[in-house]
């Protein structure tokens, strides 16, 4: 066996530049890459780097309006702020560690601190292009995947001071990628909520908040289901807001500096503690924490000095300290929250009343449940889910963070055709399979103990570890894999109840998503064209000229297992399940699952193609 030679010389040493860096490892400055269709994916995380510089402008008191444009792959962000010192402007857009928020002086509580945002940004824009205006001058600059391309002169002009970014995020590196945009609305408006007097208009609609955390909860609650007006409670950098509904598990929105922070993270922790300490303290009685908890809808936002957060991302943030004199997080949220929700619940007894009633439903619900739920963990055991149900991947998790699942992702498909084509050409390290047998149960309207009495619903549970919250998730993506026909429909619909019914967090944290699957094939001897519409499949048959072979797909099954690894990789289609800002979870499954209303009788006979449609679009 012949020696292989590994030389570790000078000659192995290689210094890179900061442009090259982040060109190189972008992961390490915007996280995962993705092509827009997740909330989470990298081209969002370069609008958010650069409407914060714009957010900071205004959190010192400066700018009131805020303009965004996106059209296809194109990002306009202008602000009317005090527009960067003409003399550094290239340096601030293209060197790291250059910026003004290190004097503590011109940015007090900023979003970011370390000078990186906007260089990755330009270093990851096929065009990048910045503009300052400060007191009647203008200088500008362009760049080419973070290269200097046009060093424009300082010239004058009648614009109005502030700073206008533009950029094209390059799409050798986000491939194929399209903005969403109920992702760029989500982001707006906790933009809006978090900074009382900010306009932001995103293509030609306007966005403002009056109440802050009170409107984000008006907005995400479903009035009819809470069981007591929202409590909004606002001191020197802190503000926070909470009710109860009717649905399961715990709902929350939770943000530093204006920064939200989706995971999470010390100040969220502490909020979680304060309530459950300050409701047992004000009912002199020991609640369990999860009956406390349960069905709350809560938002907190808090400022702070040089935040610490656990990645560029800003996702989750760090144990620090309010200052260099002041207490740390954990210990000035309890103490808030002891003293403003006690005083609030004192003040308001129906709201102290209703209150308890909910933790003493849930308390109630939790008891009924205990022996179903136990006798359901040990068939699930029983089960050797991993064998039975579950063809899982590779990675190893960390019991603690389960730092892998955010690379991982669970197919759900139906039968064992589907299972196997995707179980054959999937990648195994990273991707899962959950097999399911026939169609799953109705449970609109049903109570959570049958989520234990049903045997699939228990194991899917099991292989998602979200039984008691989303802390554990084991699969950052969850993917609903059917086949394109009315049977596959119906299942899609039934697993999207379950969710929406027993782990509505799941979806509104942005993980479920539908698997989209070609219809058609379409090929002669030399191409074959994946079309997934008709549209499609016409300039397809256009393309290849005369007579080509076109082949429906009706079932996951038809796809060989080759053919599907195209689908299921770097080229995967997924339409993720967004809820609207307006949309009601209850009045949703109620008006699609529940009894067959007028309304809805009309909507499907409104919406209901006649037969020769039907026959001409599966055989044409």
């Amino acid at each position: 066996m012949a020696e292989l030679e590994h030389n570790y010389d000078e000659d192995s040493i290689r210094s890179l530049e900061p442009r090259e860096h982040i060109r190189l490892r972008p992961g390490m400055y915007i996280g995962k890459l993705g092509d827009g269709s997740s909330a989470d994916d990298g081209i969002y995380i370069l609008v958010k780097e650069v409407i914060d510089n714009s957010i900071d402008e205004h959190v010192m008191g400066f700018g009131k309006t805020i303009e965004v444009k996106i059209s296809d792959h194109k990002v306009q962000v202008r602000d009317y702020g005090r527009g960067i010192p003409l003399g550094k402007v290239i340096d601030c857009v293209s060197k790291i560690n250059t910026g003004g928020k290190y004097d503590s002086k011109a940015f007090q509580k900023s979003v970011g601190l370390n000078g990186v945002g906007t260089k990755a940004v330009n270093a990851l824009s096929s065009y990048f292009r910045i503009q300052s205006v400060r007191d009647g001058k203008m200088k500008a600059a362009e760049f080419e995947r973070g290269v200097l391309v046009e060093d424009l002169e300082v010239q004058e002009t009648t614009q109005r001071n502030g700073t206008l970014t533009t950029f094209t995020p390059d799409d050798t590196i986000f491939k194929n990628f399209q903005f969403n945009p109920d992702y760029l609305e989500n982001q707006i408006w906790n933009y809006v909520y978090l900074n009382a007097g900010l306009t932001i208009n995103f293509n030609g609609k306007k966005f403002y908040s009056e109440n802050g955390l009170l409107d984000l909860l008006r907005n995400k609650a479903d009035e009819e289901s809470m069981r007591y007006p929202i409590i909004h409670l606002k001191g020197e950098d802190i503000e926070l807001a909470m009710t109860h509904g009717n649905e399961y598990g715990e709902e929350y929105y939770s943000f530093v500096n204006g920064q939200y922070t989706t995971m999470g993270g010390t100040h969220l922790a502490a909020f979680r503690e304060a309530v459950v300490r300050t409701v047992r303290d004000f009912y002199k009685k020991d609640y369990d924490a999860t009956d406390i908890r349960g069905s709350i809808i809560g938002a907190i936002s808090i400022r702070v000095q040089e935040p610490v957060f656990e990645s560029q991302t800003k996702t989750k943030l760090g144990s620090i300290e309010m200052g260099p004199d002041g207490p740390a997080v954990r210990a000035y949220i309890n103490d808030f929250v002891k003293e403003h929700l006690d005083n609030y619940l004192h003040k308001n007894p129906e709201t102290a009343e209703a209150l308890r009633k909910r933790i003493e439903q849930s308390e109630r619900e939790r008891k009924d449940m205990a022996g179903v739920k136990k006798l359901a963990n040990q068939r699930a055991k029983k089960a050797n889910l991993h064998n039975r149900k579950l063809r899982d991947c590779r990675l190893h998790f960390n019991e603690d963070k389960h730092e892998n699942a955010a690379v991982s992702t669970l197919f759900i498909t139906e039968g064992d055709s589907a299972s196997g084509s995707i179980t054959k050409s999937r990648n195994v390290d990273t991707e899962a399979v959950f097999s399911l047998r026939g169609k799953p149960l109705n449970c609109f309207g049903l109570k959570k103990k049958v989520v234990y009495e049903n045997e699939e619903f228990n194991l899917l549970q099991h292989a998602l570890n979200i039984e008691e919250g989303l802390e554990g998730l084991r699969y950052n993506r969850v993917v609903i894999a059917t086949d394109a026909d009315v049977d596959g429909m119906h299942i899609r619909l039934l697993m999207l109840t379950f969710f929406l019914q027993f782990f509505p967090d799941l979806v509104r944290n942005g993980h479920v998503y539908i698997l989209e699957t070609p219809l058609f094939r379409v090929r002669n001897k030399k191409e074959t064209i994946y079309c997934y519409n008709e549209t499609e499949k016409q300039e397809a048959i256009q393309k290849l000229g005369r007579n080509p072979e076109i082949t429906r797909f009706k079932g996951l099954g038809e796809i060989s297992p080759d053919e599907f690894g195209k689908f299921i990789g770097e080229n995967i289609k997924l339409k993720p399940v967004i809820l609207q800002k307006d949309t009601t979870i209850q009045k949703m499954l109620s008006y699609y699952m529940g009894k067959n209303t007028p309304d809805r009788q009309q909507f499907i006979i409104d919406n209901l193609k006649i037969e020769k449609d039907i026959v001409e679009e599966v055989y044409a």
